[in-house]
């Protein structure tokens, strides 16, 4: 049982608010980027054990949908993770690996290594169909969105909302715009969504809710000093644990 928050007890931010927030973590405090994907993709794996593989991934047949951006790479995270222990991981790409970049390249790398399957080239649609998985992990946009998603993103959005397996999407589900919440189509209609150091905006929108699911907020060692450098209260509210809902 994961601890509550209540959504008036914890201040939520916009897209421009949670850029600063990531510029800062690495240029004030020294925290880099590639530390705060992997306690982000860590906080996903959590999750995912606590509230969809009942406790246990081992066996359980798991799917990462993973874009070029921050959110591809914490999916990439926590599809290790879930790999390391015990489930059958799969990626499917938004783009061919030679396309991927920066740190998500790193932790694709990784799992090239672990021959995770799927990791060697773009997503195959009709393979996917033909086969069962337990969870699928949302990682295809983040915040970065600026309008409908199209192509492969497009297609594999539709392919996991019409699968009938439920879906964990990282930060926000992917198509929705969490700054203001803007709603394209297709979106990834997920069961939970793990948003990552506060709440944004947008998921509070009651057109973007049904969208969300059950709404986590998952730590990623933001340090107090700098939520009080932004005027923003925050307090230690991952005190009892990394993963809170909120409510």
């Amino acid at each position: 049982m994961l601890p509550t928050l209540s959504r008036n007890d914890v201040p939520h931010v916009d897209t421009d608010q949670m850029i600063s927030i990531d510029r800062m973590m690495a240029e004030a405090f020294n925290i880099q980027p590639i530390q705060m994907m992997e306690n982000a993709g860590r906080g996903i794996a959590q999750l995912a054990r606590l509230r969809f593989l009942g406790g246990d991934p081992r066996d359980k047949k798991i799917l990462a949908l993973s874009g070029n951006g921050g959110n591809g790479g914490d999916a990439l995270v926590a599809a290790r993770m879930l790999a390391n222990w015990g489930a059958d991981v799969s990626v499917a790409l938004s783009k061919p690996p030679e396309e991927i970049s920066g740190l998500t390249k790193q932790h694709l790398d990784a799992l090239c290594v672990m021959n995770i399957k799927g990791t060697d080239t773009t997503a195959d649609l009709d393979s996917l169909k033909t086969q069962d998985f337990d969870l699928i992990i949302d990682g295809l946009i983040g915040f970065s969105l600026k309008g409908a998603p199209y192509g492969l993103t497009g297609d594999l959005i539709t392919y996991a909302n019409t699968s009938g397996v439920p879906i964990l999407a990282v930060d926000n589900p992917s198509g929705i715009n969490s700054g203001d919440g803007a709603l394209y189509q297709p979106s990834i209609k997920a069961a939970a969504t793990l948003t990552l150091a506060l709440p944004k905006t947008g998921l509070y929108d009651e057109n973007v809710i049904p969208y969300v699911g059950e709404l986590y907020l998952g730590g990623i060692s933001v340090p107090q000093a700098l939520y009080d450098s932004l005027g923003l209260s925050v307090g230690p509210i991952f005190a009892e644990s990394d993963i809170l809902q909120i409510v």
